[in-house]
């Protein structure tokens, strides 16, 4: 049967993947993997033995059609990203759009993904918020900031820790230097941290503190007062 599974797979701490995620991955006739070697860590953890066949940003429009077809004459496929939900700023919209189109069905799994416990972790309003992600490294970095200076509801970022510094300084010409943020690492990982503050609180803590890990920036939104 014709179908394609998204499969979360753990941001940081393996027992993080369900179980129900476990035997699809058992179960497909083959994987997409955005990078084989970190699927093949997670599926040598679980003594699972299947095909991976490499997807990713830099090939996923040559080899969207072939894997398409595939699915369609009758296979199974898995995709999993890095860690997290595909499509998340992962790989994966292409896929389930082209699949989708030609009348595969999509099953994605619930499960792990970063945004969530850090915004929990944050302390500001969980009630409404929006999820940007990546921000733009060049072109349109600053349209975007500037797009978002109004915003009301929590703001949520992904960030590397090449940039967390250079992003909360931006934070705090577009946004203030008072705005009230939290910034988490390593999710789920032995050194997992949230740092919370004003903006200007945070740069004097990374400033300090080499950033190290992946990161997820939460920031309140503006006041409607």
């Amino acid at each position: 049967m014709s179908k394609l599974y998204l499969i979360p797979t753990p941001v940081g701490n393996l027992e993080d993947i369900t179980f129900r995620a476990l035997r699809i991955l058992k179960e497909v006739d083959f994987i997409l993997a955005e990078d084989t070697r970190t699927t093949s860590f997670l599926l040598k953890h679980y003594e699972i033995t299947k095909h991976l066949q490499s997807f990713h940003i830099h090939n996923e429009h040559k080899v969207l059609e072939s894997i398409v077809q595939k699915i369609a004459s009758g296979s199974t496929c898995a995709l999993c990203s890095d860690a997290g939900t595909p499509a998340i700023s992962d790989p994966g919209f292409l896929l389930v759009r082209e699949c989708l189109k030609n009348g595969i069905e999509v099953d994605c799994l619930p499960g792990a993904t970063a945004f969530v416990p850090a915004l929990v972790n944050s302390g500001l309003p969980t009630n409404s918020f929006c999820f940007e992600g990546f921000l733009p490294q060049k072109k349109g970095r600053q349209t975007k900031l500037t797009s978002l200076q109004n915003e009301t509801r929590t703001m949520i970022f992904y960030e590397s820790p090449f940039r967390i510094l250079k992003a909360l300084e931006e934070f705090k010409i577009h946004f203030g230097a008072e705005r009230k943020c939290s910034v988490s690492r390593e999710i789920s990982k032995k050194f997992e941290e949230t740092v919370r503050g004003t903006v200007d609180e945070l740069i004097v803590h990374f400033t300090k503190n080499t950033p190290r890990g992946e990161f997820v920036i939460v920031l309140e939104g503006r006041s409607e007062e």
